[in-house]
C-alpha cells in the first residue's frame, strides 16, 4: 500500500498533528491563482506574526466564519463596531493591531485589484510569472527571505498594507506556490512541481 502516511516529507512536517501534515501534503507549496485564497493566506500569514502556524491552523475555521469567508469586499467595510466584536471572539487571535491589520489590508487589496485586474496578476510578477523551483535539501537550507520577498514586502508596504515584512511575505510565497521549497527528498516536492508547470499565469495585459 502506498500511503501518504509512510511517505517520506519535510522535516517540518513530520512528528506533527494530522491538520498540519495535511496542510503540508495538500496545500503549501502548491500554485494559488484565486484571489480570494491569496486574501486568506494574507490574512493568516499576518495572524501568525510572533506565533506558531499550527495555532493559526487550528483558528483557521473561526476564521473563515469571522472574516466573511476571506471576502475582500466585505472584510473592508468592517466597522469599528465589528472590530470590538471580533476582539471578543475566542476562536481568532484577538491581537487589536492584526485584526485592523486584516481590515486596512482588505482595502489595499481591493486597490490592488482595481489597478491590476486581479490580485493574482499584480503577486506573479515578482517572480516571472511562474514558481521558482528551488532544490533544497535540508531544512537548514530553507531561507527566511529573499530578493523577490524583499521587493514584494516593500512594495506591499508602500501600497498600505501591514504586517507584510520580508519574512512573513516569503511565508506567503511559500505558502502560495510561488517558490517550492519542499525538500527534494518530500514527496510533495516532484508534485508540486508538476503542478507549477501545468499552473497557468493570468494577468491583464
Amino acid at each position: 500500500m502506498n500511503s501518504k502516511a509512510h511517505r517520506t516529507r519535510c522535516a517540518w512536517a513530520e512528528g506533527v498533528g494530522e491538520l498540519y501534515r495535511a496542510y503540508h501534503d495538500e496545500e503549501w507549496g502548491v500554485p494559488v491563482h484565486d484571489d480570494r485564497k491569496q486574501f486568506e493566506f494574507l490574512i493568516l500569514e499576518g495572524a501568525q506574526a510572533g506565533l506558531s502556524w499550527s495555532t493559526v491552523l487550528n483558528k483557521r475555521e473561526a476564521y473563515r466564519k469571522a472574516f466573511a469567508g476571506f471576502d475582500p469586499a466585505k472584510v473592508a467595510r468592517f466597522t469599528k463596531a465589528k472590530i470590538r466584536t471580533l476582539l471578543k471572539d475566542p476562536g481568532i487571535i484577538r491581537n487589536r493591531l492584526k485584526i485592523n491589520a486584516a481590515v486596512s489590508n482588505a482595502k489595499a487589496f481591493l486597490a490592488v485589484q482595481k489597478e491590476f485586474g486581479t490580485f493574482d496578476a499584480y503577486i506573479w510578477r515578482f517572480v516571472g510569472g511562474k514558481p521558482m523551483l528551488n532544490r533544497r535539501k535540508a531544512l537548514k537550507d530553507i531561507p527566511a527571505t529573499s530578493p523577490e520577498s524583499d521587493a514584494l514586502s516593500a512594495d506591499l508596504k508602500k501600497r498600505g498594507f501591514k504586517f507584510v515584512g520580508s519574512t512573513i511575505t516569503y511565508a506567503h510565497m511559500q505558502a502560495v506556490g510561488m517558490v517550492n521549497d519542499h525538500l527534494m527528498d518530500c514527496f510533495r516536492y516532484r508534485e508540486c512541481a508538476c503542478q507549477s508547470r501545468s499552473a497557468q499565469w493570468k494577468t491583464k495585459r
